[in-house]
């Protein structure tokens, strides 16, 4: 059996047209026919009925069409084991990171990890925390780390390490030495709040700044880039974890107000496993040195 025939006989069960499928594949009408008797031949049975110009599969080829994906899956990864061995690497390690986390100091702790653990090929997902939990339980990915803990019995969930939230806003123009300290009240009522950037922390924070300033304007802004984005032209302040504003604070584009009507929360970042193997423990082990 070639590899060939099954990839074509996949395509045209997905899209119902040889014509379609010679399109799609780059080969012509009569070769796609071709391939398809010659599968038919090969397993046996009739996989298509003809309608016109039409074709649809037959209730053998609609049986026959999951296991063909199954082989041609199988076969392609073949390739690609064979390929990542020969290129030196012998462990290979999918993570799933959230958004937040990847905007943080997450390259420059891959590249160490990289340079130090050659042999490891590193593939990288970035999954909204919400959903990693579901990608490392049906094993999409090896480890995940996440802004969210899990509560699924059979994953593992690892605290890495805590992150104080700050409030934010953007530079006022005045010179950091002269000028008076920005004052909490006056930066909350008189600017957007810019909330749910993170998945743990607003719902509850919300409720307190509300309680506190009964007359703040909230908008919800999803992601942490676009919510710093905001501030920095002037669109509101946000409550914010401290490593994804460490460099614009200390590029001076964003300024701290200090808080002190109500605690801030903490942003804690998890690992997430299925099985801590060795590869998932060496990861852990080498990443928590670092403050991301």
């Amino acid at each position: 059996m070639e590899f060939s025939w099954l990839t074509t006989f996949i395509t045209a069960g997905e899209c119902g047209s040889f014509r379609k499928t010679a399109e799609i594949l780059y080969i012509s009408q009569p070769t796609v026919t071709v391939h398809i008797k010659q599968l038919e031949a090969e397993v046996g049975v009739s996989l298509f009925e003809r309608e016109g110009k039409k074709v649809k599969l037959t209730e053998e080829g609609r049986r026959y069409l999951k296991h063909a994906r199954e082989l041609l899956h199988m076969y392609q990864h073949g390739l690609e084991d064979i390929s990542s061995f020969s290129q030196g690497y012998t462990t290979k390690l999918s993570i799933a990171i959230s958004p937040l986390i990847a905007d943080t100091i997450l390259p420059f702790v891959l590249k160490r990890y990289i340079d130090k653990h050659p042999e490891v090929e590193i593939a990288v997902k970035i999954i909204e925390s919400k959903e990693i939990e579901e990608a490392v339980l049906h094993e999409v990915v090896d480890i995940g780390l996440s802004c969210l803990p899990t509560v699924h019995s059979e994953l593992i969930s690892e605290l890495l390490y805590h992150d104080q939230v700050v409030l934010v806003t953007s530079h006022d123009g005045r010179d950091a030495e002269s000028a008076l300290p920005l004052e909490e009240e006056e930066v909350l009522t008189s600017q957007y709040l810019l909330t749910h950037n993170h998945p743990a922390y607003w719902d509850s924070l919300c409720k307190v700044v509300k309680h506190h300033y009964p007359t703040i304007r909230m908008m919800k802004v999803s992601q942490v880039h676009i919510t710093k984005r905001f501030i920095v032209e002037g669109l509101g302040v946000s409550f914010l974890p401290t490593s994804t504003v460490r460099r614009e604070l200390l590029e001076g584009r964003l300024l701290q107000v200090d808080c002190h009507s109500f605690q801030l929360p903490e942003a804690n970042t998890f690992a997430v496993m299925k099985y801590k193997h060795r590869t998932q423990e060496e990861f852990l082990t080498f990443i928590s040195q670092y403050r991301l």
